[in-house]
C-alpha cells in the first residue's frame, strides 16, 4: 500500500507534493539508517545520509533548514555532546536551534567481552580494581556512546581502564576478538548478533530495563545503582517551526512505533510511553546535562 505523505494534511499544497527529508549524520546501512528508512517508509519521507564531521555538517544543514517541517533530523545521543566536544566549532546551538518532535526510543549498550574474558560483571570491576590501568578497552571513536558508557562507568565504579578509539565499531570488535583489548561496550543492535553467535560474550546491557535483544542479559545497574547509559533516536525540526507541524511529526511517529513495534524491539530500541514533543525536549535536555557533565570531569577532548 502506497504511503501518503505526512505533509498531504500538514502543509501547504505545494509542500504536501514533495516527500519530507529525514537528515541522517551517519552512512547507510548502521543501525541507525536501519531504523530511520523504516520510519521514512512510514511517514512517506526520503533519508538523507550526511555522514561524516562527527554528524556536525548534517545537524547544521538542519537547523539551517526551511520551519516548515521539510526537512527533519534524524539523530543520536551525538546531539547531546556536540556542545560538549565542539563549542569553539559550531555554528548552530544544538538546544535552541532545534524543535524536538519525538524519541522514536533509546537503544541499550552492552559490555562485550570474549567468551574466555571474565565470567561477569563483578568479576570485571574485581579485575580492573585489582589491575587499574593495565587493561583497555576499544570504541567507536571519542564522544561516541561506546567511550562516554564505559567512561560513566569508570567514574560510578570507581575502576581504571584505558581507552582505545577506532574508526567505528568494526575495528574494535576485531580487536576484541583478538585479545588486543578487554572490552567493547556496543549497541545491542550490533552486539547482540556477535552474542547470539557465540564469538562473544555478553556481562551486562545498559538500559533500566532488560533488552528484548538480549533478555538474559542482566543490567549493569543490578551491579552499579543508578547506572544507565544508552544511545537513542530522536526527531527534531528546525527551531520555529509551526507546532501544529511539529505535533504532527511527534503522531507519525508514534503511529509508526506502535505498527513496527515488534521489529523496533528485535533491532534493540526500547520505545518510550511518552513520545510527544515535551517529553522528547525534556530528555534531550537532561542527556545533554549528563553528557556534558561527565565530559567536563573526565578532561575529555574531541579527536
Amino acid at each position: 500500500m502506497r504511503r501518503r505523505s505526512l505533509f498531504a494534511t500538514l502543509a501547504t499544497p505545494a509542500l504536501a507534493q514533495t516527500p519530507p527529508r529525514l537528515v541522517v549524520p551517519f552512512a547507510a546501512g548502521g543501525p541507525t539508517d536501519v531504523v530511520a528508512r523504516m520510519l521514512a517508509q512510514s511517514m512517506g519521507a526520503v533519508v538523507d545520509n550526511r555522514a561524516g564531521g562527527a554528524g556536525l555538517p548534517a545537524t547544521e544543514h538542519v537547523a539551517r533548514a526551511a520551519k516548515d517541517g521539510s526537512v527533519l533530523l534524524f539523530t543520536t545521543v551525538i546531539h547531546a555532546v556536540h556542545r560538549a566536544l565542539h563549542g569553539a566549532r559550531l555554528t548552530f546551538d544544538p538546544i535552541a536551534d532545534f524543535a524536538p518532535a519525538a524519541l522514536i526510543g533509546v537503544v541499550p549498550m552492552v559490555i562485550l567481552v570474549r567468551p574466555d574474558g571474565p565470567a561477569d560483571l563483578p568479576a570485571l570491576l574485581a579485575m580492573l580494581r585489582a589491575q587499574p590501568g593495565q587493561h583497555s578497552y576499544g570504541s567507536s571513536g571519542v564522544g561516541g556512546s561506546s567511550h562516554l558508557g564505559v567512561e560513566l562507568l569508570k567514574a560510578m565504579a570507581g575502576v581504571d581502564i584505558a581507552h582505545v578509539p577506532y574508526r567505528g565499531t568494526a575495528p574494535a570488535l576485531q580487536d576484541l576478538l583478538a585479545g588486543r583489548v578487554l572490552l567493547v561496550m556496543d549497541s545491542v543492535a550490533t552486539g547482540a548478533p556477535q552474542v547470539r553467535q557465540g564469538a562473544l560474550r555478553a556481562l551486562a546491557t545498559t538500559a533500566e530495563r532488560r533488552s528484548a535483544a538480549l533478555p538474559d542479559a542482566p543490567l549493569v545497574a543490578d551491579t552499579v545503582p543508578g547506572f544507565a547509559a544508552t544511545t537513542w533516536n530522536a526527531v527534531l525540526a528546525p527551531a520555529g517551526t509551526a507546532p501544529a507541524v511539529v505535533e504532527g511529526v511527534s503522531a507519525a511517529c508514534a503511529r509508526f512505533a506502535r505498527a513496527e513495534a515488534g521489529r523496533l524491539a528485535e533491532l534493540g530500541v526500547q520505545v518510550p510511553e511518552d513520545m510527544s514533543p515535551g517529553a522528547t525536549a525534556r530528555f534531550v535536555a537532561e542527556e545533554t546535562r549528563k553528557w556534558e557533565g561527565l565530559i567536563a570531569r573526565a578532561g575529555i577532548r574531541a579527536e
